[in-house]
């Protein structure tokens, strides 16, 4: 006779429960094996060898919850935004990681035209210097977003068949990538699509490792820039003062324009923006909110809209612009 303790048949019944409901593998469904079958059709990989990869695959409902949009969208501060990144920890940080690697940065800015300072200040940004680069596996994350996110299902698709691309084209495992909940990659955080399409051995060992090598994310982050239309010794943005209502010539109506770059600054003046010492330049109009605070405004031009290409938020372009000229300003 075998005596179970009451403590012992609650987990085993908590397991048998947990099995019973458990989600079927990624490789059971009839969406993942269209797409298996289009990756068969389009890029030759084998059925069976992509469906042996989804069987491992599993929901994983942190993904999930880490891509929704906050629950109230205008709580967003750009100040408390600004604050977590242009901060002492992440400019002494920036300042050390700049001294490390000045032979690749400047390589890099002499070759490709973009600042060290705004490459530094994008790999702050984005992982403190190689801190925080992601604790999921890229090929999970991005199942469960192509299969499981239908807002943009169709963009994490494509990154999913990048990355099933960029596997075979460097002969690695796909479940060998390390990634951020939404599947990007390494230092700079370049999804799979830009790893293929921007990543380079920039320290020639004969192979690309933004994960590992600090001088490949400084040429890659440059070459993306470069690639997007970053235009050497140009403004980024101007800070600028707006007076006016919501009216046809308001600013409210430049805003709406949003962030593309499109009017001079000598025609805003009659949208109640004071443009004195802006370049010339084509230029939107981004407002930086903060609740119970007045607004900030800045005209952004082509360099500011390029930063927009590697994150879609003027907050972020923003933040990269202000830890940049706080880099500048405490170097040596």
């Amino acid at each position: 006779m075998i005596v179970r303790s009451p403590a012992l048949l609650i987990l085993l019944a908590c397991l048998a429960a947990a099995g019973a409901h458990a989600a079927p593998s990624y490789g059971e469904r009839d969406d993942v094996r269209g797409f298996v079958a289009e990756m068969v059709e389009r890029h030759g990989f084998e059925a069976d060898r992509l469906l042996a990869l989804f069987h491992k695959a599993h929901p994983d409902p942190a993904v999930i919850k880490a891509i929704q949009p906050p629950a109230d969208p205008g709580s967003r501060s750009w100040r408390a935004y600004r604050d977590r990144f242009v901060e002492p920890r992440r400019i002494a940080r920036g300042l050390d990681f700049w001294q490390r690697h000045a032979a690749s940065l400047a390589h890099a800015e002499a070759t490709r035209g973009v600042p060290a300072a705004i490459v530094v200040a994008i790999l702050g940004v984005e992982t403190f210097y190689g801190r925080h680069t992601g604790r999921f596996h890229a090929f999970n994350a991005l199942t469960n977003l192509a299969f499981d996110h239908p807002p943009r299902a169709e963009l994490f698709r494509r990154e999913l068949e990048a990355l099933l691309l960029l596997a075979r084209d460097e002969r690695r495992d796909p479940w060998s990538y390390k990634s951020s909940y939404a599947g990007a990659i390494g230092l700079p955080q370049f999804l799979p699509s830009s790893v293929r399409g921007y990543a380079v051995d920039f320290d020639r060992d004969g192979r690309i490792d933004l994960a590992a090598s600090p001088d490949d994310a400084i040429g890659s982050v440059a070459r993306f820039l470069a690639e997007h239309g970053w235009r050497g010794g140009e403004a980024i943005a101007h800070a600028v003062k707006v007076s006016g209502g919501d009216t046809p010539n308001s600013p409210a109506a430049l805003i709406a324009e949003g962030i593309r770059p499109a009017r001079l600054p000598s025609e805003l003046a009659g949208f109640g923006v004071d443009t004195d010492g802006a370049p010339e330049l084509p230029a939107a109009l981004i407002d930086l909110a903060t609740p119970e605070h007045p607004t900030e405004y800045r005209l952004g031009f082509n360099n500011f809209f390029v930063i927009t290409r590697y994150n879609r938020s003027s907050f972020y372009a923003a933040a990269v612009m202000d830890l940049a000229e706080a880099l500048r300003a405490a170097r040596p």
